[in-house]
């Protein structure tokens, strides 16, 4: 995780950030899942109530390079300043960016769990009537599932600082329960 590459999107008059974020991180997130071996992590330094306009690819420099040369920003490069692969400045902090999803729909959950045996109709009836839904309040990235073709919510949380790294693997979103990227 010594080095990184910074993206950042432009200003465009007929897209709004979220929409390029949402488009860019798609793009991401396909060539990650055929070529990225667990090797790229993300951040979003800019991110607040929502990612931002800034993403940073975080891996070696061999990653790096073999990602980039696939060609994947093709049809963004007007929309996207990107640096060259930099060297992560010293004495940083590290954290966790990772995925997390929300049990949104009890009832579906419910639903599901008499459908495979797990509880039965009556039990599923009565855990569904004192169950909630949950809300996240979490930045989030919109994107089309390629198996089904719905529309979902990736929500991102980037966790405490930490002194030290902490070496894993990294999805094919970029993101990782346990790995840490440089934060700086």
């Amino acid at each position: 995780m010594g080095y990184y590459i910074e993206i950042k999107l432009l200003p465009d008059p007929e897209f709004t950030s979220s929409v390029l974020m949402n488009a860019l991180f798609a793009k991401l997130h396909r060539v990650l899942a055929e070529a990225g071996h667990g090797e790229v992590g993300v951040s979003f330094p800019q991110a607040q109530k929502t990612l931002d306009d800034t993403i940073r690819l975080h891996g070696n420099q061999g990653a790096l390079e073999r990602l980039m040369a696939i060609g994947w920003l093709k049809g963004l490069t007007d929309y996207t300043h990107v640096t060259a692969i930099t060297t992560v400045p010293g004495n940083c902090k590290h954290r966790v960016v990772k995925r997390v999803q929300a049990k949104s729909s009890v009832e579906r959950m419910y639903r599901r769990s008499v459908k495979k045996g797990w509880l039965t109709a009556e039990e599923g009836e009565a855990r569904m009537n004192t169950g909630k839904d949950q809300q996240l309040k979490l930045p989030f990235i919109q994107l089309k599932s390629r198996s089904s073709g719905q529309a979902f919510r990736l929500f991102i949380q980037q966790g405490k600082l930490a002194d030290s790294p902490v070496e894993g693997g990294f999805s094919a979103y970029g993101l990782s329960d346990v790995a840490t990227v440089p934060w700086f």
